[in-house]
């Protein structure tokens, strides 16, 4: 890896306030892959959480394998070498660029996320190939307009060319689902024709009661969370002007699994998609 290819970034700066008596959904998630950049409030939190579902750890490892899995089909069979991975969260191994890059060193790679702890490991992040290139953008996700014309992005992207726009696992923190469609339909619009976009979202259609008290267990913790049906994800990403491609919006272990996913990851009440912007 060579950093000289980085882009400079916010992530040069020093966050001045981890806020880390409030759980955080970043941190939470990296309990969950049983990394290190958590703090009490976190590992309560996601105690809590694992107390209503045990599956969570194995729910957090299944998307990221949907995430390797997405990344090797777009780099790979489709040939997109630009991604937008917004809602980043702490790095872990491989990172959507080392996934990218070994398929294709030229690949460009920009991470998005506005957590101060994400910005401590965002060095993690800006190594790339001598081919390619990351950089990092210390952003919200309900700021749209924000991200696609930052000069991070412009930098490193070039929006006249194809970019794959990564939103995993962060659209059920947005609970509005008027702001949801709008976060959505603003990302996209941003993006070239033949752009693609890939998703994750909790789900309550696979099971309604666990679902309902992991929300209640995540409220409690100050996080607002908001499962949403396949029907109600198609319809965001429809109405963002994407055309859904096969297997179309289905559990995560189920969208072209490379090897046959046992059972607990068939359980997972994750939802995923991957679809092409028109």
């Amino acid at each position: 890896m060579d950093e000289s290819t980085a882009v400079k970034s916010t992530a040069a700066k020093q966050p001045t306030d981890l806020n880390v008596d409030q759980a955080h959904t970043a941190r939470i998630y990296d309990y969950f892959l049983d990394g290190k950049d958590n703090f009490p409030a976190d590992r309560e939190a996601a105690e809590e959480i694992l107390a209503a579902e045990p599956g969570a750890k194995v729910m957090a490892w299944t998307n990221r394998a949907f995430l390797a899995r997405t990344t090797r089909w777009l780099a790979g069979e489709v040939g997109v070498r630009q991604f937008l991975d917004v809602g980043t969260g702490i790095p872990t191994s491989p990172n959507l660029h080392e996934i990218a890059q070994g398929i294709a060193p030229e690949a460009r790679v920009v991470y998005v996320d506005n957590d101060p702890i994400v910005l401590v490991h965002a060095r993690a992040l800006l190594t790339s190939t001598p081919q390619g290139r990351t950089a990092y953008l210390d952003a919200d996700l309900r700021d749209p307009s924000m991200i696609i014309n930052a000069a991070e992005l412009r930098e490193t992207l070039d929006l006249e060319k194809p970019v794959a726009l990564s939103l995993n696992a962060i659209l059920h923190f947005v609970v509005d689902d008027d702001d949801v469609a709008g976060i959505v339909a603003g990302l996209v619009a941003g993006l070239p024709t033949r752009s693609y976009l890939v998703l994750s979202h909790i789900t309550p259609e696979m099971n309604p009661a666990t679902a309902e008290q992991v929300t209640r267990r995540y409220e409690a913790a100050g996080i607002p969370l908001k499962a949403r049906t396949a029907e109600q994800i198609s319809g965001i990403i429809t109405a963002a002007g994407c055309t859904l491609v096969e297997p179309g919006v289905v559990p995560i272990a189920l969208w072209r699994p490379e090897e046959e996913p046992d059972a607990e990851q068939r359980a997972v009440w994750l939802l995923g998609a991957v679809a092409r912007v028109s």
